[in-house]
């Protein structure tokens, strides 16, 4: 027990000492000294004959059972791994055994071995010595900073009379080596100083060797992109002169595949040259500014007509304007033969030199003769690659009758201001925003706020008496995707929206609009006025092309109208097929869908059935 006990104290000091690149790794021993600290190869089973004829020939594998043989004390600890008593060959055998040794030694019996495995004709008997368990007697610290410490995960308490597990020691390294990495030491080693072997406690300093610092030397890009290098600058927050930070270069590839309008053809690449680092960006440019026409066809909503009424979307969105990242975008609709919707954007990235981006929408929707909705909203969004995107919007929807007459009473509409603030947010994964065919999408957005019923002028005050002018109004929307691909071309959609709105008081032009190619397929646009609902959409998309796929889909929706004149709800269904691919003009797409609702009695009919088509062009 003596040489076990020296070797053991010697294989420790030379195991901790080796800095950060010590690991809870097992080396192989010499067997004459089978003790100390690692798994003692085991004596190979003896080889059997050659067979001299094929009748002779034995299976190779050939079932053994194995026995351990351990000192009393510790069979009841022994048996907590659970190691089978039976294996199919002597491979296998070989295997268990050294698995069972290393699981002991990173469970702190760091002298744990196999110091012999007897092979008889269905046997295999092992002799396992396990030892005492070592703990902490204490880990104090050398000469880093109680705040690099912290942040590293070190707690005193947790290296104080605890058991001494090499995989905890492995990934404190590894957290205080990220931690200087991030703070201009790329090249820092760690490692234990005074180290102190007293029976089976080991004590000792954790000692930080920085090396060199480096700071950031400057954006390298190589391609063919207008986008400037101060604008990539900005966003990734990568400054000239700032103190290198790995974790920076890592997250650079993450939030450049987020921007549409450029392709990263590699990982970012650093070189480093007297104390100082230059990050090599590999970027091209993408088509990424769009002008989209698509006609769409359905039957006449006015049931005393005939034929059919042609419904439109134009849609214009320029991006990275003049190299900087801004967007502006312009989108036209015309719903049915009396409705319109118009909505502007602009998107100004990296505000006032700070990685924030700041962003207004302008939305309005006139419903008919009935009324008209505006609905400003300003944004504010902290881009971050582990996190997502984070943002927080103050936004007004105000709503007004266009014209009343002969009303006697109040009616399913009513002018109304609502006045709210919230949170969104957006993670995304997807291998390509265009054309995904792996990953994840998530966005969600919650708000509370004031609803203002306001009174309106054609008609008489009295009718608003016992209704209560204002209220709180909560709204929330999540919408997830996930991409997954199937075989060698085929790619499986499947995405879950959900919206909804709580006041106690809802009219019929306060409601969410579902309905049309861009929500539910196979009903007209805005065909439905719901206060909540959940839609569940399965499509499967076959690529013939880089960008071009034939697909079938399947839409499933829940939705309530719970508005004060009326309340039911509905199970609608959308059905249908189409195809998109790339011609000379622009990417061309065809889709023609039916729907089911029982509500609007609509069933699955050629005369009910949509027909969508379309122009996007990308340049």
């Amino acid at each position: 027990m003596n040489t076990r006990y020296l070797l053991l104290c010697f294989g420790i000091m030379l195991w901790l000492l080796a800095g950060p690149c010590a690991r809870a790794q097992t080396p192989g021993l010499n067997p004459n000294a089978p003790n100390q600290p690692g798994l003692a190869s085991p004596p190979l089973p003896p080889a059997a004959p050659p067979p001299t004829t094929p009748a002779q020939r034995r299976a190779l594998a050939h079932p053994r059972v194995l026995q351990i043989d351990a000192e009393a004390a510790d069979r009841a600890l022994v048996r907590r791994y659970k190691l089978p008593t039976t294996v199919p060959d002597s491979l296998t055998a070989l295997r268990e055994v050294r698995e069972l040794v290393l699981a002991l030694q990173a469970d702190a019996y760091l002298t744990a071995s196999a110091d012999e495995m007897r092979w008889g004709r269905d046997t295999v008997r092992v002799r396992l010595y396990v030892g005492e368990a070592f703990n902490w007697a204490y880990l104090r610290n050398g000469n880093l900073g109680d705040g690099l410490l912290t942040r590293a995960g070190y707690r005193e308490k947790l290296f104080r009379q605890t058991p001494f597990r090499p995989d905890d020691w492995a990934r404190l390294q590894e957290r205080i080596l990220t931690e200087a990495e991030n703070q201009g030491f790329p090249f820092a080693t760690v490692g234990l100083d005074s180290l102190q072997l007293d029976g089976h406690a080991i004590a000792g300093r954790v000692v930080l060797k920085r090396g060199p610092a480096v700071v950031f030397d400057s954006l390298q890009i190589v391609g063919n992109t207008k986008t400037k290098k101060r604008f990539l600058t900005k966003y990734l927050q990568i400054f000239p002169e700032q103190p290198f930070s790995q974790q920076r270069v890592a997250a650079a590839a993450q939030l450049l595949r987020q921007l549409p309008y450029l392709r990263l053809r590699a990982e970012p690449e650093v070189r480093f040259a007297r104390g100082r680092a230059r990050v090599y960006l590999l970027l091209d440019d993408r088509p990424s500014n769009q002008f989209d026409a698509i006609v769409g066809i359905l039957p006449n909503a006015n049931a005393n007509q005939t034929g059919v009424q042609f419904t439109g979307d134009v849609t214009i969105n320029l991006r990275n304007i003049k190299g900087g990242g801004k967007q502006v975008g312009l989108q036209w609709r015309k719903t049915d033969a009396l409705s319109q919707l118009l909505d502007a954007q602009y998107v100004h990235p990296n505000f006032f030199g700070t990685p924030l981006e700041v962003s207004g929408t302008f939305n309005l929707y006139k419903q008919t003769d009935a009324f008209t909705t505006v609905q400003p909203r300003l944004q504010v969004t902290y881009p971050t690659v582990r996190a997502g995107r984070i943002s927080f919007f103050a936004e007004q929807r105000t709503s007004s009758l266009d014209s009343l007459r002969d009303i006697t009473r109040l009616p399913a509409n009513l002018d109304t201001r609502y006045n709210s603030y919230g949170l969104a947010y957006a993670w995304t994964s997807l291998d390509d925003l265009f054309f995904p065919h792996r990953g994840y999408l998530l966005n969600t957005q919650a708000a509370v706020g004031t609803k203002t019923i306001r009174q309106n002028a054609q008609l008489r005050a009295e009718l608003y008496d016992g209704i209560p002018l204002q209220s709180t109004q909560y709204t929330f929307a999540v919408r997830a995707e996930r991409y997954f691909p199937v075989k060698r071309a085929g790619v499986l959609l499947v995405r879950l929206r959900t919206e909804g709105l709580l006041n106690p008081r809802l009219s019929t032009n306060d409601l969410l609009r579902l309905g049309g190619l861009n929500s539910l397929r196979g009903f007209n646009e805005n065909q439905f006025y719901t206060s909540s609902f959940a839609l569940a959409t399965a499509e499967f998309r076959q690529f013939i092309g880089a960008d071009s796929y034939v697909f079938l889909f399947a839409d499933q929706a829940y939705l309530r109208h719970d508005a004060v004149d009326e309340k039911f709800s509905d199970q609608p269904t959308g059905l249908g097929a189409g195809l998109s691919f790339r011609t000379g003009a622009g990417l061309f797409q065809f889709v023609y869908s039916v729907g089911q609702s029982n509500y609007i009695g609509q069933t699955f009919a050629l005369n009910a059935s949509k027909i969508h088509f379309g122009l996007t062009s990308r340049f």
